[in-house]
């Protein structure tokens, strides 16, 4: 075995330990149910979404909210793939077009990826994820809880841009810390288009989903009024995100 295989082995090994608790099947089940939940969140909050909104600035610089749904779609396509082995491609993974229904291409895309996570076996499989690394797989629960902190934050994402004030509960903020606290902080942020921005200082009395977007980039404080668009920022409250163990999926 040579040093580079030795290197992968033990950077899986590493990965494995840092997000993976030792009955595999229960945090695949955790998981899955968080991300679920997360997913079915974007859409609820789209459904808010009226035809000017899409125009509007959002917390992911050079992103207005078409842009970034777009992006959101194809990383569902990209993970649908991965889930049934196929993922390799990167073309598999660019930003889908919207069309003239964006919230209609984009719920298509959602229920896409859910089929995919649900097919037998999946728990079981490695995912490539070439945007990430394109000389080695990830386990089905490590891969899944990228996609899960990718929408927990894409969630409040959406939701800063049309105006509502929402964050996910407490335990579902700090199952995405956990991830997003081992994402690593590297040049890749600092790439044009690039989902995540170099960290952020946090308070450390800020709550547990303040520390998330700080360590992603992100500022919990921004609104769309304050990104540069002629409308005032709206303050609605929006409901609070429902419990993942309640959550029914019907895309």
């Amino acid at each position: 075995m040579g040093p580079n295989q030795r290197f992968k082995n033990e950077l899986d090994t590493l990965i494995d330990q840092q997000l993976l608790p030792e009955d595999r099947e229960s945090a695949w089940t955790a998981v899955w149910t968080y991300d679920r939940a997360m997913v079915l969140e974007t859409v609820r909050i789209l459904e808010h979404a009226g035809p000017a909104d899409w125009a509007h600035p959002t917390p992911c610089a050079d992103w207005d909210l078409r842009a970034l749904v777009s992006h959101m779609a194809g990383q569902h396509r990209g993970f649908a793939a991965a889930a049934a082995g196929g993922g390799a491609d990167l073309r598999l993974w660019q930003p889908l077009p919207l069309g003239d229904d964006p919230l209609g291409a984009y719920r298509a895309t959602v229920a896409s990826v859910s089929g995919a996570f649900a097919q037998p076996g999946v728990a079981a499989r490695q995912f490539d994820l070439p945007e990430i690394s394109r000389s080695r797989r990830f386990p089905a629960v490590v891969a899944v809880g990228f996609h899960f902190l990718d929408y927990t934050v894409h969630a409040w994402d959406v939701a800063r841009a049309i105006g509502l004030d929402w964050e996910p509960g407490d335990d579902v903020a700090a199952a995405a810390l956990a991830v997003a606290l081992r994402v690593p902080d590297d040049e890749r942020r600092r790439a044009p288009g690039a989902a995540f921005r170099p960290a952020r200082s946090s308070a450390e009395d800020g709550g547990p989903f303040d520390r998330v977007l700080a360590a992603l980039g992100r500022s919990p404080a921004w609104t769309a009024g304050a990104a540069g668009t002629d409308e005032p920022a709206r303050t609605r409250r929006y409901p609070a995100a429902v419990p993942p163990e309640a959550a029914e999926w019907s895309p």
